[in-house]
This record gives structure tokens, C-alpha cells and sequence, in this order.
């Protein structure tokens, strides 16, 4: 795809962003800037309630305020539940049914309570809304943890969190620098952001099991803004390439192309950006954040996904990760992130009372949703780092360390969206007017 075309998609689709932003969260009259939603939503306009001619405005879906931090449901945010719709992108080319039939399998999706697409809107609108706020208040100096608390603190409000029916989809990813992913502090981490760091920000908000997936970097001085640059728009380049029936190899070369068409200049020498071979973009299933099909970011050769495409109904996390270093991740340093195991072996035996418990609490607090350490901290568990490793020894949960690329002064940069394979269009249910 030459990058012409490409560029062109983008700026066409970055005003389409726009208009449908408008359409469900901005129809009452709202500003669509992040700083002028701030102060609409502290105003206030039960007066705008009614249309002019008196008749009451069935579209405006918000009253209440949302507060700094953000701390207010959403629920009564929206009081009908009826939650804004994400970038909507025509499928390219394609002519499987009639608009008729599609419209026609539209309206069954959303009667089916196990596909209806509110829950995995809501989880969106939380998640913009509490990224929001991050990214206008992560700042140099802040410790991890506090950045951490920040997020997930407004995930649980706002996300109303009860038990396994809604709150976060997994633990806040906060790799910095050459760690690509699965970097979270654990209890008494003391790291600090610098002003010279590059920090991925990578969180989710789940309801009823639908997980949004959505992540994002930031940085503090220029050096590294091309980097960036080049990430996101190969993450962009994934979601315009996806769609119903699209080979998994077929986006991954797409990533690749626009992703290593990028330079990075620092202190005099120039670097490649490569897009990080052995990580990829993912299916998710209810309650599942890795649902079975991998998406690559590099070009498959003779590979099983050659052949494996996407379906109709799928939803999955379009994410690309760039380095100037090798391009590749190894696992190293600490390990914060676990979840119970995919596979669960047939007999196992736990002598120890301590680990039995650690695991019910598990199913019970978590289920197959990842976790990390302070969650169980989070929910009252005490001592319990032997009984854990017990439990990753005998294959009942999985632990996932952090990815780094382990290039001498190599960084690395991520960007990732959420996008749902409807029958008439794709939506990119975590599209905001940030990215």
C-alpha cells in the first residue's frame, strides 16, 4: 500500500472521527476538545433538555457532571445506557451480502443480550474518559505506583466495578523505555518517571466480560516524537487494513511497511524504526483479552496465519509496538502480571492450605482475567508470594514478565485500539479525539 494512499486514508478518516464523535456523545451541542468537554461537562445545561419547539430531546444522553478526577459513574452519566458508538469505517471493497441483509443481521446483534454492543461501548467511553485525565496529569516525577492508582481509581468509578460484571480487563501496563509490555509496579516499587522516558500506557476496562483493549505512549521531550509518529500510524495502517475475511498476513505486512518507513535521529545518528517481530495484536473473547487469533505486525512467510483470516462479530485489539532497537523481545526483570492458565492440567496436587485458597480466590476475584499482584494486594490477600509461585509451578496460573528489547539504549513505542467486526462496517470502539 503506498503511503500516499495511506496518508490520504487517515486525514479522510480522522474528520470521519470526528463527525461520529459528535454524532452520540456530542449531539446535544457538547465540545468535542478534551479541555472544553471538561468545562461543558461542569455546566449546566438542563435547559438544552428540550428542542425548540418544546419536545423533549430523546438523543441527549448527559446531565450530570463528571468530576476531576474522574470519579462519576457512567451510568449516570447516560441514564438511558445507550453509550457512543466509535469510528465507523466502511469494509473496502467488499460485497458479501446486500445492505438489506446486513442492516438485517445488525438489528439481531443487538437483540441478542450476548452480542449487544452497549457493553463494549461502555467500557470504551470509560476508558476515554479516564485517559482523558491521565494523559493531561502523567507527569515527571510521578512515581509508577501513583500513576497506576491514578488510572485504575478512575477505572473503578466509572466502570462501577462489581465483582466479575464489570471493572478493569487487566493489569495497567506502564513499560518504559526498551520494555515493550507486562511491565506493572508491584507493592514497594519505588520507580520514578523521568523527563527522558518514553512510557507506554496500556490499560483495560471490561464489562460483562466484553474487554476494550487500548493503549497509547507518551513522552516528555522531542527526541523521540517520530517514533511515535511511526506507531501510530501503523497502527492506524492495521485498522484500515482489517476487516470481515482479511488474512492476519496481510495486515501484518501492511504494519510493517509503514512502521520501517520511519528514521529516528539521535544524537547524531539515525535509527530504523522496526515494528517488534515476536509481539502482535490479538482476538478478544468474553473474558478472554487473548482470544485465539494473533495479529502480526511483521510479514508472515510460511507461516499458519498465512491463511487464517478474520470473521464477521470478532473483536480484536489492533496494537503495534516500535523499536530502535533489535525489533525483537526477550523476558526479563520482575515479574507483575499473571493470569490463570489457558490449559489446566487434569490431576494436580496442592499440599499447602495457603495455595488452595490463593486459587479460589482467584476464580472467584478474577476468573480468566489477567491480574497482578497489587490486585490481590487490592483485595485483601496477605502473604502470598510462595503460595503464587506454587500455584505458576504446577501450571495453574501463568506469570507473563516484561518484554524488553534488549539492544543496549534500544526504546520502544506502542499504540492500540479495540475494533468490532460488525456485518455493516468496523467500529473502532476506542477512537478518541486524542488517537
Amino acid at each position: 500500500m503506498p503511503l500516499s494512499q495511506l496518508n490520504d486514508w487517515l486525514t479522510k478518516n480522522d474528520s470521519s472521527t470526528a463527525e461520529v464523535a459528535q454524532e452520540p456523545a456530542n449531539g446535544d451541542g457538547a465540545p468535542n476538545s478534551s479541555v472544553e468537554q471538561d468545562s461543558y461537562l461542569q455546566e449546566d445545561h438542563s435547559e438544552e433538555d428540550e428542542e425548540e419547539d418544546g419536545v423533549p430531546n430523546e438523543c441527549k444522553k448527559k446531565k450530570s457532571t463528571q468530576s476531576e478526577p474522574p470519579r462519576v459513574g457512567l451510568t449516570k452519566l447516560f441514564k438511558d445506557r445507550i453509550y457512543p458508538v466509535g469510528q465507523e469505517v466502511d469494509y473496502v471493497g467488499t460485497s458479501r451480502m446486500s445492505s438489506a441483509e446486513a442492516r438485517e443481521r445488525e438489528r439481531l446483534a443487538q437483540e441478542d443480550p450476548s452480542t449487544n454492543y452497549q457493553n463494549i461501548r461502555r467500557a470504551a467511553e470509560v476508558h476515554r474518559q479516564v485517559r482523558s485525565y491521565a494523559r493531561k496529569n502523567i507527569k515527571p516525577g510521578m512515581s509508577m505506583t501513583d500513576i497506576a492508582n491514578m488510572i485504575e481509581d478512575g477505572t473503578r468509578a466509572l466502570v462501577e466495578e462489581n465483582g466479575l460484571e464489570s471493572g478493569i480487563g487487566f493489569p495497567t501496563g506502564l513499560s518504559v523505555n526498551e520494555v515493550a509490555a507486562h511491565y506493572t509496579p508491584n507493592a514497594g516499587d519505588t520507580k520514578v518517571l523521568r523527563d527522558t522516558d518514553v512510557i507506554k500506557v496500556d490499560f483495560g476496562v471490561h464489562v460483562n466480560g466484553r474487554i476494550v483493549d487500548s493503549a497509547f505512549t507518551l513522552n516528555f521531550e522531542p527526541t523521540w516524537d517520530r517514533l511515535l509518529e511511526a506507531v501510530q500510524d501503523a497502527t492506524n495502517a492495521g485498522i484500515k487494513t482489517a476487516g470481515i475475511d482479511v488474512r492476519m498476513c496481510d495486515i501484518g505486512e501492511v504494519v510493517q511497511e509503514v512502521m520501517e518507513s520511519y528514521e529516528v535521529e539521535v544524537r547524531g545518528k539515525t535509527h530504523q524504526v522496526k515494528s517488534i517481530a515476536n509481539l502482535s495484536g490479538h482476538s478478544i473473547a468474553p473474558y478472554c483479552i487473548h482470544g485465539g487469533k494473533s495479529v502480526p505486525i511483521v510479514k508472515q512467510f510460511g507461516s499458519d496465519q498465512d491463511n487464517e483470516k478474520m470473521e464477521e462479530g470478532e473483536y480484536y485489539a489492533i496494537e503495534t509496538f516500535g523499536s530502535t532497537g533489535r525489533g525483537r523481545v526477550i523476558e526479563e526483570g520482575a515479574c507483575s502480571h499473571y493470569a490463570l492458565s489457558r490449559e489446566q492440567p487434569e490431576r494436580y496436587t496442592l499440599h499447602h492450605q495457603s495455595a488452595r485458597s490463593l486459587l479460589k480466590s482467584i476464580e472467584r476475584n478474577f476468573g480468566t482475567l489477567p491480574f497482578c499482584r497489587r490486585y490481590l494486594d487490592h483485595v485483601g490477600e496477605k502473604n502470598y508470594l510462595l503460595a503464587l509461585n506454587t500455584l505458576v509451578k504446577e501450571n495453574l496460573v501463568t506469570d507473563y514478565p516484561p518484554l524488553v528489547d534488549p539492544q543496549p539504549g534500544a526504546m520502544t513505542a506502542q499504540y492500540e485500539h479495540t475494533i468490532l467486526l460488525r456485518p455493516t462496517c468496523k467500529e473502532v470502539v476506542s477512537r478518541g479525539d486524542d488517537y
